[in-house]
């Protein structure tokens, strides 16, 4: 899931879950104290009770080759052969000297898209009837031909201002943060922060479950025989359009 919610503790209880694997860490700021008089404290309390660990790859997540900002960029590509995907920034380099992921991801289309083109390729991969859009100042915005997407999960205005590409495909960004980047002559698409996370949970679950088949494979008689992946059902996005 991507945010422990009560409603996705309460679900966890019901289903006898040993793990939470909750791409939000639940607890951004130290906490001094763990009582019953907030939702996220109650909810920590009710898991520890429960015997329930919760695990939370967040950056790790965005980062890694085949993570979270990947499944983006293959929305945008729409296709490996439609153009090349890189890191934004940051290489993350492992002691071996090989690069296992970076920071963003910055989509280089082989042959141009129109905005319109491309607005729908995101609707259709996030499962969004409605995303919203900053156009840059120009006319006949929609039909403006993009090149380059740099991307970021989440809240991307940090890592994306400044950056050099024809669109900022994140899930939000403050009101300065998109002045800056049209005011530039960069389009923005925002599509709501965990609209840009929680479609990737199945690619996610299957992940692994593939690692525990690999892991029970390689040791039959492991602990980890008998292991259910499952998505939650109770995790859904807290804003709706009225």
């Amino acid at each position: 899931e991507i945010s422990l919610t009560t409603a996705v503790v309460d679900e966890a209880i019901a289903r006898n879950a040993s793990v939470i694997v909750s791409y939000h860490p639940p607890i951004f700021r130290g906490l001094k104290a763990l009582t019953l008089k907030t939702p996220l404290q109650s909810s920590l309390l009710q898991c520890a009770a429960h015997g329930i660990s919760i695990y939370s790859p967040h950056s790790a997540l965005d980062s890694v080759w085949g993570g979270l900002n990947d499944w983006l960029a293959d929305g945008v590509l729409h296709g490996k052969e439609n153009g090349s995907i890189s890191s934004l920034s940051g290489d993350k380099v492992s002691p071996d000297g090989v690069v296992e992921g970076g920071e963003g991801r910055l989509v280089t289309l082989s042959s141009a898209i129109t905005m319109s083109v491309l607005e729908n390729r995101i609707k259709k991969h996030l499962k969004l009837s409605q995303i919203q859009v900053g156009y840059a100042s120009s006319p006949n915005a929609q039909s403006a031909l993009i090149r380059t997407v740099a991307i970021c999960a989440g809240s991307g205005g940090s890592m994306l201002t400044g950056k050099e590409a024809d669109v900022y495909f994140t899930g939000e960004m403050s009101h300065h943060e998109i002045l800056a980047a049209v005011a530039a002559g960069t389009h923005v698409i925002l599509c709501g922060h965990d609209n840009t996370e929680r479609g990737y949970l199945p690619d996610l679950a299957s992940k692994l479950r593939h690692e525990l088949e690999c892991e029970r494979d390689a040791d039959p008689g492991s602990a980890i025989t008998g292991v259910e992946v499952i998505v939650s059902q109770k995790d859904q996005h807290l804003l709706q359009i009225v």
